[in-house]
């Protein structure tokens, strides 16, 4: 997705607890065609190392959560997809095609939902679909077909023609998701995507991660959440100061045991 027009805008074998040592799960290797891929990415801003030697593999139908705290790292890995920002060594992949090299073909594999969603908020949800959609070269699609999608993404029939002024953020993380759909992209790009929800629209959310794993869709998702990584993710990685310090298969591991690792990493 793109922004819209009010912004335009390695791992450790073992951890411990101060209960009893845990062993981390094994290293997940990763898909072997990846979607999105980085190779030995860094960038910095000056002194400043945002990203260190990176190397992360998401493949078609995986959701791989990064985890971490502010200024991990995570926003800035997402945007060196993005094309937002230039690596400054390294490189960034999406379907085989180096960003830096080839932008605009990498960007049409790609949606992204930033924690606000811009929208026009004097359309209503579906025409800020249908402009949007357009935008990514689906203006073909017809309003039946992008009222079958909306409805798809979770929102309410009853919303689908009221102002977007009107919605709540969940709704709006919603149209975020139906754009994302109506441009077939191979890739979800999600940035705090459940910060602000109540629980009840969190879950809707993980909902809806689930039926784009049916699709084919490579999600790689920025979060705080850990309880929301362990039940929408397939794999998370642990980034601290710019670096993956841990990566692990969520269905080798539990809630406790990944918050135990999670809090073992954070210390100094």
């Amino acid at each position: 997705m793109e922004t819209g027009p009010e912004s335009r805008m390695k791992n450790e074998n073992e951890v411990t607890t101060v209960d009893a040592p845990v062993r981390q799960p094994p290293v997940a290797e990763g898909p072997s065609t990846p979607v999105l891929e980085t190779r030995a990415l860094s960038k910095r801003f000056g002194e400043l190392e945002a990203v260190a030697d990176l190397d992360l593999r998401v493949g078609p139908s995986e959701t791989y959560c990064l985890l971490g705290p502010n200024g991990a790292g995570k926003t800035t890995t997402i945007h060196l997809f993005l094309g937002f920002l230039s690596p400054t060594s390294g490189s960034v992949h999406v379907m085989g095609l180096d960003v830096a090299d080839e932008p605009l073909k990498s960007k049409r594999h790609l949606a992204y939902v930033p924690e606000q969603v811009m929208l026009y908020r004097n359309l209503s949800g579906l025409e800020n679909l249908a402009y949007f959609a357009a935008l990514g070269g689906k203006e073909s699609l017809s309003p039946d077909r992008l009222t079958g999608i909306l409805v798809e993404a979770g929102l309410q029939k009853e919303a689908i023609h009221s102002r977007v002024s009107e919605y709540s953020k969940g709704m709006r993380q919603k149209v975020g998701i139906a754009i994302a759909i109506a441009k077939e992209a191979d890739a979800l790009l999600l940035d705090e995507p459940t910060s602000g929800l109540d629980p009840k629209a969190s879950n809707e959310f993980s909902e809806l991660l689930e039926r784009l794993k049916e699709r084919n869709v490579a999600v790689l998702m920025a979060t705080h959440d850990l309880f929301r990584a362990k039940e929408s993710g397939t794999r998370i990685g642990i980034m601290r100061y710019g670096r993956l310090v841990a990566e692990m298969t969520t269905d080798e591991i539990g809630h406790v045991d990944l918050e135990r690792i999670y809090l073992d990493h954070m210390h100094d």
